[in-house]
C-alpha cells in the first residue's frame, strides 16, 4: 500500500509516548458529530476516503478514529480542519445504504489526540495518541456524582425526549467520567459544547460542567413546562365553559328558556323593529343579526357586529322635531341675539315662510357663511337652530386631512367607525338638525385623500338624499337636514364645492354696529359674568374709545376681552372695599387697560399741496391713507415707495400718464423731462395693493404739478384708466364708514358704485357729502382749491384810486 508522510501537527501538551500508546489508525471525519468513548454511535460515511477507511478497518482490526470537522462544508478537510481530540471506535456493525452512503454502528474505547496524517491515499490514516480514562473514587467525587444524578432524573421527568432508560444506565455508570460522557451525549448540546466535554480529560472537570450545563437545561425546562402548564389550563378552561355553555343551551331550550346570547338576539330584534328603518336598511340589519345567530359564544366578530348593529339601530331614521314657522316669533328671537346681520336673518325667515307654505316641495338649503373672524358666524347658526326649533349640533373641519373622516372606514378594519357626518347624526338624535360645519375653508388634502371631494355628496341636495358611508355600507337620508358652513375666505374652498352652496356675506361691523353690540350685548353680559350687577356705567365715548384705540378689528371679540379685563379690575376693587366709580368714561380707559394700542386714520389738517386723502380697505374694516407726491429736478422718473403692491403701481403709473397727456389742458407744467417724481403713502411697513387708490394718486399729482392744494374735507376712492374714465372699487361700504370716522365732508366715490350705497347706515348718509363721478374732470374741481382770479392793470389803478379818495373825503368831514 503506498503512503506517503504529511505535515505533522502541533497540538499543546504532546503526552509522553511512552506513557500513553501511539497507533495509527484509518481516519472517518465526521460532521456535527462527536463520539464519547464508552457509548454505541452511529456514523454516516458517505465519502470515498472515509468509506475505504471503513473497509480497510473491517479487513483488518475493525478500529477507527473519528474526530470531529470545525467546518462541517469542508469536503477534504486536512489536519487544520480537525479537532485534536476524537475517539477511537470499535466497529460493531456496517450497513451499505440505497444511496450509496455506509452506515457504521460502533462504541467509543478511548479518546485520542492527533498526532499526524500519514497517509492520504486511499484513505486517510492518521498517527494517534490514545488517552485512557483516569479513576477519582474520592468522596467529592461521589457527592458530585449523586448531585448529578439527581439534576439528570429531574431533567428526565421533565423531557419527554429522554426515556427512563437513560437515567437508569447513567445510574449504573461506572465512574464519574462515565457517568459524565453518558450525560453529555443525551443533552440537547451544539458541536462546540459536545467537543469540549470530550476535550475535558480530567473526569471531575468534566462532571462540574456536566452539572452546569444539566442547571441550565433545568431551568429552561421547568419555565417551559410552566408555560406549557399555563396555556393548557385556559385551553381546558374554555374547552370547559365551551361544553358548559352548550349544556345550558340545551337544558334552556329543553325547558324553553333562552340563554344570553338568545336574550341579546331578541333584544336587538325588538330594537331593529322599532328603529323605523328603511327596507333595504332593516335587510341589512336583519342579515348582519342572522349572521350572531350562527357564530358561537365568544367569537372576536360578535362584538364587530354588535357594533355595526348599535350605530344602525341609534341613527335617526324617521325621528324629526317640528319646525317653528311662526315667523314674527322667530325674527323677534334672532334680534334679540344678533345685532345687524339682515341678510342672513332674511334667508332664515324666507326658509320658514315657504316652508309653511310648501313644506313638501322644498328643499332644505346649504348656506355658507363667509366673513372675518369675531363677526357671529358659529353663533348665528344656533340662534337659527333655536329660532327654527330644531337641534344644532357643529362639527369642526379645520385641519382634517382624510377623506375616511367625512365617509368612514370600511369595517374590515380593526376599530373601525363611521365618519364624522354619520357620528354628529347619532349625537343630533333627529333626521332634521341645524347641521354646521365649521371652517370649511380650512380643509387639506394628502395622501389619505380629499376630504373637500367628500363633502361634494353631503352638501349636493341632488345627492344626499342617499349618503353613503363606508361603515355603514347603506344609505342614509341627509336631504331633511339644514347645512351651515363657515368660512373666513372663499378663496382655498374648491369651484365644485362652492357652486353647491349659497354664499352670505358677514362683513365687518362698523364703529355703530359694534357701539350697539357693545351696549345691548357685551357690556351686561360681562357685568353679570363678573357679578356686578349693572354697575358701573359705560358711556358712549368710553365705548367708542375701545373700539377705536383698544380693539382693532373685524368682529368684537377683541371688544369682549378688553370690556372683561375692565370688568375685573372693578369687581377686585368691589372684593377689596375700595370705592368704585359710577361711570367708565374715555379718560379712564388708560387707568385700566393702559396706554392706547392701535390709531385710526384722521383727516389732514390743513390744505396741502401734493398730499390727498385715499380710503382703504383691511382685514379689520376701512381706514385712511395719505397719498403725498413731491416734485424735484431729474430726469423725467417715477419713484415709488411705501410697499406698493404692483396694481397700485400701475394705478400710479397710469395717473401720471393721465397727468402727461393732460397737462396743457389742465394748466399744469409740461417739463416733465426735467422732474423727477416721488409718490409715497405712508406707513410703509404695511403692504398696499389695489386699484381704488387711482384717483387719489391722480389728485395728489395733479395738485403738485399745478401748486394748488387739496382740500383737506375732501377723500378719495375710484380706479382711473388713462382716458381718466373712474371705475368701480369694492368695500365702499367700509371706506365710506372710515371717512366719516377720520372727519372727513365729502366723498368722492365712482357713479357705479351708487348701487351700493343701500347697505351705508343713514345717518353716515346724512353727515357725508357723497359725490359721485365717472371722470376726472368731475374730480378736480371738487378736490382742488380753486386760485386767486388775476387782476389786471386797470382795475388795480382805479381801486387804488378809489381808496385814495375815500380817504379824503373822510379827511375833510
Amino acid at each position: 500500500m503506498p503512503r506517503r508522510r504529511a505535515r505533522q501537527a502541533q497540538p499543546p501538551e504532546t503526552p509522553d509516548k511512552q506513557s500513553y500508546p501511539v497507533r495509527v489508525y484509518p481516519l472517518v471525519p465526521a460532521r456535527d458529530t462527536v463520539v464519547f468513548p464508552r457509548l454505541i454511535s452511529p456514523i454516516s460515511a458517505g465519502r470515498e476516503r472515509s468509506v475505504r477507511a471503513i473497509e480497510d478497518a473491517m479487513l483488518r482490526d475493525q478500529r477507527i478514529v473519528v474526530f470531529a470537522q470545525k467546518d462541517p462544508e469542508r469536503q477534504e478537510p486536512g489536519i487544520d480542519d480537525l479537532f485534536l481530540i476524537g475517539t477511537v471506535l470499535s466497529i460493531g456493525r456496517m450497513l451499505r445504504m440505497p444511496d450509496g452512503t455506509t452506515s457504521v454502528l460502533g462504541q467509543g474505547e478511548t479518546r485520542a489526540r492527533l498526532l499526524e496524517i500519514v497517509q492520504t491515499d486511499p484513505f486517510v490514516a492518521v498517527r494517534v495518541v490514545e488517552l485512557p480514562e483516569t479513576q477519582d473514587n474520592s468522596i467529592e467525587t461521589q457527592a458530585l456524582s449523586r448531585a448529578v444524578l439527581a439534576q439528570f432524573e429531574k431533567i428526565v421527568r421533565l423531557n419527554s425526549n429522554l426515556p427512563e432508560e437513560m437515567y437508569v444506565a447513567a445510574m449504573n455508570a461506572e465512574g464519574a467520567g462515565a457517568l459524565a460522557d453518558l450525560i453529555g451525549s443525551s443533552l440537547n448540546l451544539d458541536i462546540l459544547q459536545r467537543q469540549d466535554l470530550l476535550e475535558t480529560l480530567d473526569a471531575v472537570d468534566r462532571l462540574n460542567k456536566i452539572s452546569r450545563l444539566l442547571e441550565n437545561e433545568l431551568q429552561v425546562l421547568e419555565l417551559q413546562t410552566k408555560i406549557h402548564t399555563q396555556v393548557q389550563d385556559e385551553v381546558d378552561k374554555n374547552q370547559r365553559e365551551y361544553y358548559l355553555r352548550e349544556q345550558m343551551r340545551v337544558i334552556q331550550h329543553e325547558l324553553g328558556e333562552m340563554d344570553a346570547q338568545g336574550r341579546e338576539v331578541n333584544e336587538l330584534r325588538e330594537k331593529i323593529a322599532a328603529a323605523e328603518m328603511p327596507e333595504e336598511t332593516r335587510a341589512k340589519a336583519d342579515h348582519e343579526l342572522q349572521r350572531i345567530t350562527q357564530m358561537p359564544f365568544g367569537s372576536p366578530e360578535l362584538g364587530i357586529i354588535r357594533t355595526y348593529l348599535d350605530w344602525l339601530i341609534a341613527l335617526p331614521w324617521k325621528t324629526a322635531t317640528e319646525d317653528n314657522l311662526d315667523i314674527a316669533a322667530a325674527a323677534r328671537l334672532l334680534d334679540e341675539h344678533h345685532y345687524g346681520l339682515k341678510r342672513a336673518k332674511e334667508r332664515i325667515l324666507e326658509y320658514i315662510a315657504v316652508r309653511k307654505l310648501a313644506a313638501e316641495k322644498m328643499s332644505s338649503p346649504v348656506l355658507c357663511f363667509v366673513g372675518p373672524p369675531g363677526t357671529g358666524k358659529t353663533s348665528m347658526g344656533r340662534s337659527i337652530a333655536q329660532a327654527l326649533g330644531r337641534n344644532f349640533v357643529r362639527v369642526s373641519l379645520g385641519g382634517v386631512r382624510d377623506e375616511a373622516e367625512i365617509r368612514g372606514h370600511r369595517r374590515t378594519y380593526i376599530g373601525a367607525l363611521p365618519g364624522r357626518v354619520i357620528q354628529t347624526m347619532r349625537r343630533a338624535k333627529t333626521i332634521n338638525p341645524v347641521f354646521m360645519l365649521d371652517e370649511i375653508d380650512k380643509v387639506g388634502a394628502d395622501f389619505r385623500g380629499d376630504p373637500s371631494a367628500a363633502l361634494l355628496e353631503v352638501l349636493d341636495p341632488e345627492q344626499n338624499s342617499a349618503f353613503s358611508d363606508h361603515y355603514l355600507e347603506v344609505a342614509y337620508d341627509l336631504s331633511k337636514v339644514i347645512f351651515i358652513t363657515t368660512a373666513n375666505l372663499l378663496d382655498p374652498i374648491p369651484p365644485a364645492l362652492l357652486d353647491r352652496m349659497e354664499v352670505i356675506e358677514f362683513p365687518g361691523y362698523i364703529e355703530d354696529e359694534k357701539l350697539a353690540i357693545a351696549k345691548q350685548f357685551i357690556i351686561p353680559r360681562q357685568l353679570e359674568q363678573h357679578g356686578l350687577a349693572g354697575r358701573p356705567k359705560f358711556s358712549d365715548e368710553a365705548v367708542r374709545g375701545l373700539i377705536r384705540e383698544y380693539s382693532y378689528e373685524a368682529g368684537v371679540r377683541n371688544l369682549e376681552r378688553e370690556t372683561a379685563q375692565i370688568c375685573r379690575k372693578i369687581a377686585r376693587q368691589v372684593a377689596e372695599g375700595k370705592p368704585v366709580t359710577g361711570t367708565i368714561t374715555r379718560e379712564s380707559l388708560s387707568k385700566h387697560l393702559g396706554p392706547a394700542k392701535f390709531s385710526y386714520g384722521m383727516k389732514e389738517e390743513n390744505d396741502q399741496i401734493g398730499v390727498a386723502t385715499g380710503l382703504a380697505v383691511t382685514s379689520v374694516g376701512g381706514d385712511t391713507i395719505a397719498i403725498e407726491v413731491t416734485l424735484m429736478p431729474g430726469r423725467g422718473g417715477l419713484l415709488l415707495t411705501g410697499q406698493l403692491g404692483e396694481v397700485m403701481q400701475e394705478s400710479a403709473q397710469a395717473a401720471l400718464s393721465y397727468a402727461r397727456t393732460n397737462a396743457t389742458l389742465l394748466g399744469l407744467r409740461t417739463d416733465f423731462d426735467k422732474l423727477d417724481i416721488h409718490i409715497h403713502v405712508p406707513e410703509g411697513s404695511i403692504p398696499k395693493d389695489g386699484p381704488s387708490a387711482g384717483i387719489t394718486i391722480a389728485t395728489a399729482l395733479v395738485s403738485a404739478l399745478s401748486q394748488r392744494a387739496v382740500h383737506k374735507d375732501v377723500g378719495f376712492t375710484g380706479e382711473i384708466t388713462l382716458r381718466g374714465r373712474v371705475l368701480p372699487i369694492g368695500g365702499l361700504r367700509e371706506k365710506v364708514i372710515a371717512a366719516h370716522r377720520a372727519g372727513l365732508k365729502t366723498l368722492v366715490i365712482p357713479k357705479k358704485n351708487k348701487k351700493d350705497l343701500v347697505d351705508l347706515p343713514r345717518r353716515v348718509q346724512r353727515n357725508l357729502n357723497l359725490i359721485l363721478v365717472d371722470s376726472m374732470d368731475q374730480v378736480l374741481p371738487v378736490a382742488l382749491i380753486k386760485p386767486p382770479e388775476p387782476v389786471n392793470k386797470t382795475k388795480r389803478i382805479a381801486s387804488r384810486r378809489a381808496r385814495t379818495g375815500s380817504r379824503a373825503t373822510h379827511a375833510a368831514q
